[in-house]
């Protein structure tokens, strides 16, 4: 068992079938948290209205995360895009609490705005239909990634994300992400901050945006990644098989880079 101050995981999509919903629950088997942020898209209501998928995966993954708050960790469930729906309950149930965004202050004294980043994404702020239908393509992506990784696994190869790869390749989504992250940042100074850690665009990353320390927690689709806070602070990005707590700086160190046009 790992222990660490705090963790932050989002974008599981529960209700679809690309959630790693196992990799999930064995993550969660082998680390305690005093608080454990649920930063957007935990279910996927927008799957779920085309149609039902739930396996019992799924529901063990809720489980367990209500078994952790029962023990004393500290859940607190930032709202996303496809669970929109809870936004109209916000407040406090038992050991879950439900929130907009939240300001998380680290055990060396530096401020975080916890945010699940939708609000910054003009396609969905704007238009709604074509993130829908994005939505919809990325999940035929993901399929893909089902046909791909059964090949790979008769020739006895790891695990590979098609969808991982074609955003990585694709100059338009490199530009998208790029935007993003610089728009998060200007959102995060009006906090009067150190940092801003969302989720959102499925996308790991540790670095540093004018002055900002920027973090997101990647996706339990595609990355499998956390964000965990160590006892002293510091913060670290994370995959599954990476979770012994250790001094080392995380694999991709903050790094200041300047937003376009500074």
């Amino acid at each position: 068992m790992k222990f660490y101050r705090t963790g932050w995981i989002s974008d599981v999509h529960l209700g679809t079938r690309g959630s790693r919903a196992a990799a999930l629950l064995e993550f969660l088997r082998d680390t305690e948290f005093e608080t454990l942020y649920l930063v957007g898209d935990l279910i996927d209501i927008w799957a779920l209205r085309r149609g039902i998928f739930w396996p019992q995966e799924h529901n063990d993954v809720i489980q367990k995360i209500l078994r952790k708050g029962r023990k004393g960790t500290e859940i607190i469930y930032i709202v996303g895009n496809h669970d929109e729906f809870l936004a109209g309950f916000f407040g406090s149930y038992a050991s879950v609490t439900l929130q907009k965004n939240a300001l998380h202050i680290t055990a060396d004294g530096r401020r975080l705005l916890v945010m699940h980043g939708h609000e910054l994404d003009t396609v969905v702020q704007n238009m709604g239909w074509l993130a829908h239908a994005g939505d919809i393509g990325y999940t035929v992506l993901l399929r893909c990634n089902g046909l791909v990784n059964f090949f790979r696994r008769i020739l006895g190869l790891g695990h590979w994300s098609l969808s991982a790869y074609v955003k990585a390749e694709v100059k338009n989504v490199v530009s998208f992400i790029g935007q993003f992250e610089e728009a998060v940042v200007r959102y995060a100074k009006d906090y009067d901050v150190d940092g801003v850690l969302c989720g959102h665009i499925h996308t790991a990353s540790v670095r540093k945006i004018g002055g900002i320390e920027y973090y997101n927690t990647g996706d339990w689709v595609e990355s499998c990644t956390a964000i965990v806070e160590h006892y002293d602070g510091h913060l670290e990005l994370i995959e599954p098989e990476e979770t012994v707590p250790s001094d080392k700086p995380s694999a991709e160190p903050l790094r200041e880079l300047e937003p376009a046009g500074a």
